[in-house]
């Protein structure tokens, strides 16, 4: 069964033939938002399991990575409500699609928001879901099933604190600490799209404690390193190539680690009366971009992307992992991301 069908089967495990209607726009946003992407996060829980020889059978390997894919995905959906997005990967996100679908439906225009957020958090929590039953289905023994459970709560937890913090440190006055904006980094993200597929594919392949702990900490180093390219693109990538609106981190407030640097500069003055700005337009962010990059803050985390790619790299030798697993999932998740390929490189 391919990973889409492995996917399509746990979201449409249930019927509601008494609200058909809502219960059909449901799936079909589910649909939309677990499709596309590179998919990585199972490609990690598949190949880290082979590259320890593991002897699960595929049917388990593939429920636990196809579990990934649909955490993944009920968090983008919560990010999209969270951010206001209605576009992701170039095309509606979720809360976009339920925009358009209340449009559909006669709803008013000043009553769609109410329609779209509450669509789009339903589908992201019968995503979510659907993530928790393929784990505690997947056919495992007992133990590692609850081991992969105890995984997937730590990183629910992580990844929602993440967020949070995400948020919070937006709508402050202030601006973070370095460690603080990197700890965002790595909860927000690092925690579900790299350590909790390295390490449920270690878990799943019944190798020790300490090479779990080891492929924890190459994907913490690897999913910061993606999070600081994902910031440069936010705010330097080609939204043709990245799918990302390039104002939208901007008029957000996100406080970055690029953001963190380029407050210690004395460029900070022609950025910080901008950051944070809804109407902000190009021709401004332009100048936004510019500063940046004048005080050093594109190369600052440029260095740091390089910084912890070399950290990853090395449990990876260590691991002896570094041809099978590293190397292929640098070009996949940067290899189309030019604000990163002196990073990435």
């Amino acid at each position: 069964m391919s990973l889409q069908s492995e996917i399509d089967a746990l979201v449409h495990s249930g019927d509601v033939p008494a609200l058909a209607r809502d219960h059909a726009a449901l799936l079909t946003a589910l649909e939309l938002g677990s499709s596309g992407g590179k998919r990585f996060r199972p490609w990690l829980v598949t190949t880290v399991h082979a590259a320890l020889r593991g002897t699960q059978p595929a049917e388990v390997v593939d429920a636990v990575a196809a579990a990934t894919e649909l955490l993944h995905t009920a968090f983008v959906i919560h990010d999209d409500v969270i951010d206001h997005d209605d576009t992701r990967r170039g095309r509606p996100s979720v809360p976009g699609w339920f925009r358009a679908d209340a449009a559909d439906l006669g709803v008013a225009s000043e009553e769609r928001d109410t329609y779209s957020r509450a669509g789009a958090i339903l589908a992201g929590d019968l995503a979510l879901s659907a993530a928790i039953r393929a784990v505690a289905t997947s056919g495992a023994d007992p133990a590692t099933t609850r081991r992969l459970l105890d995984l997937l709560d730590a990183t629910l937890h992580a990844s929602a604190a993440g967020e949070l913090a995400d948020v919070r440190l937006a709508l402050s006055a202030e601006l973070p600490g370095a460690e603080e904006a990197l700890a965002v980094s790595e909860q927000k993200t690092a925690a579900y799209s790299f350590v909790l597929p390295m390490q449920a594919g270690a878990v799943l392949a019944g190798v020790d404690e300490s090479v779990v702990g080891s492929l924890g900490e190459m994907g913490r180093a690897l999913g910061i390193a993606f999070q600081l390219c994902d910031d440069l693109q936010g705010v330097f990538g080609d939204p043709a190539v990245t799918g990302k609106d390039r104002l939208g981190d901007l008029r957000e407030g996100k406080r970055t680690p690029l953001m963190v640097h380029a407050a210690s500069t004395a460029e900070w003055s022609r950025i910080a009366p901008h950051l944070g700005d809804p109407e902000l337009g190009e021709s401004t962010a332009a100048t936004v971009r510019e500063a940046l990059e004048a005080c050093g803050a594109r190369g600052f985390v440029e260095d740091l992307v390089s910084q912890h790619l070399v950290a990853a790299a090395d449990v990876a030798t260590r691991l002896g992992l570094e041809r099978s697993l590293l190397d292929p999932l640098v070009e996949q998740a940067w290899g189309v991301a030019p604000a990163c390929q002196a990073g990435a490189a």
